[in-house]
């Protein structure tokens, strides 16, 4: 095997980041009005270097205003779900693992209804009762899953299971609450959307958003040497000198918090957290320097191709992104999974 080098990472997340740019420009010439490849090309080389007269209107308002915000959104919630899924697929040492496996996503599920409820028509009300609600199911959880002082993988996941079975329960008598039309809503947000988040002036918020994913992946990577220490064996790595609970910790709540981020903005897409590191491992190996940046990266491939054919497959109606992810994520797991046995 290769030795893993700061030049060949660098190497293998230029080669997926021209993937995902090619994914960008489909994405961004499929909708209801197309536009050609050279014309996307364009308006956005122009609006890279600030020549916004050279733009149509009529391309200016769908490229920026439409589908970039919403291709974006995709990018980050693909990005945050993949590094969450490695993290605690790491964490829980548990190759099933996923963003969703410990009940964060019950919680900002729950935390999202609530809202509804009490405040149906306040912007950006949702989205912040979501994360309030990851937040809270994340404290929870923790304190349940500690044993001995320290943060136990099994009991973690039971304590995650129990809470995300309550949190569900909670969620279908509350539902049963709500009037039909915001029922539907609720309902398609739970399957996962990316068009319903948006502001009208989406910059300052995407900057916030990025903002904390950088600084929750960031985190997540800065542990990566322990976390290949960690893989061979809890003890072995303390023997080299890993704080593994110091470790666990930080992967646990900066996983937490990517979940919560994603779920917040697009409700539930899944199989990304769970597939995309099992690709990613097939594909480069199982070094955390290297895994973490790629799944990162094709988690954000895999939800705009995924977002792109929601959009599109019977335009001019939309469906879930998460059915999207769904129908091609199971196939795809059980065979590899099939593959894995022989």
């Amino acid at each position: 095997m290769r030795p893993l080098t700061p030049r060949r990472v660098a190497w293998i997340c230029a080669a997926l980041g021209v993937v995902l740019f090619v994914a960008t420009v489909i994405s961004l010439r499929m909708g209801a009005y197309p536009i050609s490849i050279t014309d996307i090309v364009k308006t956005l080389f122009s609006g890279a270097i600030g020549r916004w007269n050279d733009i149509p209107g009529e391309y200016r308002s769908i490229v920026f205003t439409i589908r970039l915000p919403r291709i974006l959104l995709g990018i980050l919630v693909g990005a945050s779900l993949s590094t969450a899924g490695s993290g605690f697929q790491a964490l829980l040492r548990n190759p099933l693992a996923d963003p969703y496996v410990l009940g964060v996503s019950s919680g900002a599920a729950l935390g999202a209804i609530i809202s509804l409820i009490v405040a149906p028509h306040t912007p950006g009300a949702i989205q912040l009762a979501a994360f309030a609600g990851a937040a809270a199911t994340t404290a929870a959880v923790y304190f349940l899953g500690r044993r001995g002082g320290q943060l136990d993988s099994g009991t973690l996941l039971l304590a995650g299971i129990v809470a995300a079975s309550f949190l569900s329960a909670i969620i279908m008598f509350l539902m049963t609450t709500l009037s039909g039309r915001d029922l539907r809503g609720m309902a398609f947000w739970l399957m996962g959307d990316l068009g319903s988040t948006l502001p009208s002036n989406p910059l300052p918020w995407f900057e916030g958003l990025f903002l904390v994913f950088v600084l929750a992946a960031g985190a997540i990577y800065a542990t990566s040497s322990d976390l290949n220490l960690i893989l061979t064996g809890e003890q072995e790595a303390r023997h080299l000198g890993v704080n593994v609970h110091r470790v666990k910790l930080v992967v646990y709540i900066a996983a937490s918090v990517l979940t919560g981020l994603a779920v917040s903005v697009s409700g539930t897409i899944g199989y990304v957290g769970l597939l995309v590191p099992h690709l990613m491992r097939m594909m480069f190996g199982t070094d955390y320097r290297l895994l973490i940046p790629t799944s990162a990266i094709g988690g954000a491939i895999l939800v705009v191709l995924a977002d792109t054919l929601a959009r599109t497959i019977v335009s001019p109606t939309e469906l879930p992104v998460g059915a999207m992810t769904a129908l091609a994520g199971a196939p795809v797991f059980i065979y590899l999974m099939r593959r894995r046995v022989r």
